[in-house]
């Protein structure tokens, strides 16, 4: 059987001064640090068999590529699945310990951490997430993809892989800023999952990086 590895990176740093969840809004793009990031995330790949690139539409997510296409002499491909999930917080503040939760005109939307109730179904972020995995490494059978996605999305498909429970604390997700979730497939079968930060030391200079909203 073939073996194939799929990269899925998270994008980097994104301009936000007014610290909103931003989610699916356009116009987000990365900071300075967050292109560096993106940079950052294409030399830690350098010496890979990368044969195939493909992004969230997002721009962030699309920035974040274009180092890593042209590095491999790539176009960068846009698969809707690979999205950031939807939010009825989105285009709001919301950050721990700022109250929002505490609100009673915001209980009902926050009734079920499970699904959750306030933005896209876990089950349905893994699908989709799983989805396009799949159609990566059918695409770069032998060698290597790379996709490019959100926080969110990635945890869950990492989660669903895994055959864990989908709903979980966010403050335990290991998927940083610019960092690889990399799925090592044997034929159709995922062997093994890895995971690098090869924005680590960029990261260590983003004063938003624990707290990036809509990632």
């Amino acid at each position: 059987m073939s073996k194939t590895v799929v990269h899925v990176l998270r994008h980097g740093e994104v301009h936000n001064p007014d610290r909103i969840l931003y989610g699916r809004l356009p116009g987000f793009r990365l900071s300075e640090l967050g292109v560096q990031m993106a940079k950052a995330a294409a030399q830690g790949l350098a010496e890979r068999t990368v044969v195939h690139v493909v992004a969230s539409p997002l721009e962030r997510a699309q920035q974040t590529a274009e180092p890593i296409a042209a590095q491999f002499g790539l176009p960068v491909g846009v698969d809707e699945r690979l999205i950031e999930s939807a939010n009825w917080f989105e285009g709001k503040k919301v950050s721990p310990g700022d109250g929002s939760f505490r609100d009673p005109r915001n209980w009902w939307v926050l009734r079920d951490p499970m699904t959750p109730s306030w933005g896209e179904a876990y089950r349905v972020i893994a699908e989709r997430m799983f989805a396009a995995l799949h159609a990566a490494r059918i695409a770069a059978e032998g060698r290597e993809a790379v996709l490019v996605s959100h926080q969110l999305p990635i945890w869950t498909l990492r989660r669903y892989v895994e055959r864990k429970r989908l709903w979980h604390d966010p403050r335990r997700r290991q998927c940083g800023l610019a960092s690889l979730t990399s799925f090592h497939f044997d034929g159709a079968k995922v062997v093994g999952i890895g995971y690098s930060e090869p924005a680590a030391h960029l990261i260590a200079m983003s004063p938003t990086a624990r707290t990036a909203k809509g990632a």
